[in-house]
């Protein structure tokens, strides 16, 4: 399996991705700048990663610019063909702008921006265990339409929700007031997967996290 992770002009983690899957991981990595189109190199069976940072600077609004980029086109239509996407973060707004993904991301509800680690867990699960991963964002509170929520809720694309570190889901382990604690979701065909939280970042023993690894692993069988 191999990784294809995008550059974009105010991209700012995507070294500690390009780090936590080659160095971390053992996986092959190549990087794709935002200008280029050709990932003929890349299966359905590899993925391409939008990582976080501020793409264009955010201006407008968060992913709203980078969605054009010729990489973007050549994304989106690898996914539709059943690639495998993740983005992170500025990688999930640019997901959620492009519509590879349901739903926004919104300023904080705090109206600040949040850097620390949180708990999360897979969102299906009933008891399920805690995982603790960074966040960083100002835009990070996600939002659909009640129907779009149902939907979620109903094809189980909810991959991964907010919670203490007990494992319980509650609006105190909320980080930003996303609906349903919504931490990450897929598309129902689930090779699109997009979160907040950065696992690129709990991956080493250096750090002292490497929580991170079960991310990868849940998403792509990868430890």
């Amino acid at each position: 399996m191999k990784f294809g992770v995008v550059v974009f002009p105010g991209s700012n983690c995507d070294r500690d991705m390009i780090e936590a899957l080659q160095d971390n991981l053992q996986q092959e990595v190549i990087q794709l700048w935002h200008k280029d189109k050709d990932i003929s190199r890349f299966t359905t069976e590899d993925c391409i990663v939008l990582p976080g940072g501020f793409s264009y600077g955010d201006y407008l609004r968060c992913g709203a610019i980078a969605r054009f980029s010729p990489m973007m086109q050549s994304v989106t239509g690898f996914a539709n063909k059943g690639g495998k996407v993740l983005g992170v973060c500025n990688g999930f707004q640019i997901l959620c702008e492009s519509g590879l993904l349901p739903g926004v991301l919104l300023r904080n509800s705090h109206q600040q921006f949040v850097c620390k680690n949180i708990f999360m867990k897979e969102g299906a699960s009933e008891g399920g265990q805690a995982l603790k991963i960074p966040v960083a964002h100002g835009e990070g509170r996600y939002f659909a339409n009640n129907t779009t929520l149902e939907q979620l809720e109903m094809h189980r694309q909810i991959i991964y929700r907010y919670c203490d570190e007990n494992g319980h889901v509650n609006a105190a382990a909320n980080p930003n007031g996303a609906l349903h604690n919504i931490a990450g979701i897929c598309n129902k065909e689930r090779n699109v997967f997009g979160m907040m939280p950065h696992p690129e970042r709990a991956c080493s023993s250096l750090l002292g996290n490497e929580d991170g690894r079960q991310v990868f692993n849940h998403l792509f069988g990868i430890n």
